[in-house]
């Protein structure tokens, strides 16, 4: 059953920058087609303001999605946490149970092998090179773990905050080494990179991550908006497979929907959301 099929519940979501989210798209589509009278809204809360907005919120709500830059404070608040958010450190998903206990949860992770596998990565991979040092690359370290890579190059801007993500790989039993923002000549044949900075970081190091031939490998950009990113653009053109922002958001998003409604909502119904609101996930060559 449906978990409050018969009641109206609200979920959100919770993030600072928040007005750019297609998360309420994706969320309202879902409940359209599991035919519940649910709420999906989006507010601006900081890091700050989370633990007030949380105690505030009354016994018709449901769960919360989290995006940047709460997923680490999140995990703090939540009075419970599944062993995946536990591990990986960050949650993108407070569910809300009753008697007020708040239990934390990370779909980042099965949504990024998931959107990997759809877009032709491999299990077993060679070198992976991450650049960003934040919730979401600590989320790309335990996907590779559990897709058996083994090498991983952490690009970060911030050597302090990059230390925390290279560290959980070692616990994860990746061989894990901290780089500071250039390519090295191993980033030049990774069988995956994963781009989990923000809009134009990696600009200057695109034409290194792309001048050998892309052809066989596979890139992971988080960014979504602006698209295509021109990281994304050289790779599609050199022939490598891309997986984006919106196949992440859309596997995650499948994988929050689950834990709050308890049903399961297909993908094709999450793309054809994204499609009616007029963005276009597939292509890189062609900015939505």
């Amino acid at each position: 059953m449906v978990a409050g099929q018969g009641e109206r519940r609200r979920c959100a979501v919770l993030g600072s920058p928040i007005a750019h989210s297609l998360s309420p798209v994706l969320h309202r589509a879902a409940y359209r087609e599991l035919g519940l009278d649910w709420e999906y809204t989006a507010h601006e809360v900081e890091e700050a303001g989370l633990v007030a907005f949380v105690a505030a919120l009354d016994p018709s709500w449901r769960g919360l999605s989290l995006t940047m830059p709460l997923k680490r404070v999140g995990l703090e608040l939540a009075g419970e946490a599944s062993d995946l958010a536990r591990t990986v450190g960050s949650a993108n998903t407070l569910l809300l149970e009753p008697g007020g206990r708040v239990v934390a949860h990370n779909t980042d992770v099965p949504g990024m092998i998931a959107a990997l596998r759809e877009r032709g990565a491999i299990p077993q991979m060679g070198t992976v090179c991450v650049w960003g040092a934040g919730a979401t690359a600590a989320s790309a370290l335990a996907a590779v773990a559990l897709l058996e890579g083994r090498a991983v190059h952490v690009h970060a801007r911030d050597a302090a905050r990059g230390a925390w993500v290279v560290d959980l790989g070692k616990r994860l039993g990746v061989a894990a080494s901290l780089r500071p923002w250039r390519a090295w000549p191993e980033c030049s044949v990774a069988e995956l990179v994963v781009q989990t900075a923000p809009a134009g970081a990696v600009d200057r190091v695109v034409g290194s991550l792309t001048d050998a031939e892309t052809t066989g490998r596979v890139l992971l950009e988080v960014v979504y908006t602006p698209w295509p990113t021109l990281l994304a653009a050289r790779w599609h053109a050199g022939g490598g497979a891309v997986a984006t922002g919106l196949d992440l958001l859309v596997h995650q998003a499948a994988g929050q929907v689950r834990l709050m409604t308890g049903h399961d909502v297909p993908v094709a119904v999450f793309r054809a959301a994204l499609a009616a609101a007029g963005v276009e996930p597939e292509s890189p060559a062609s900015p939505s």
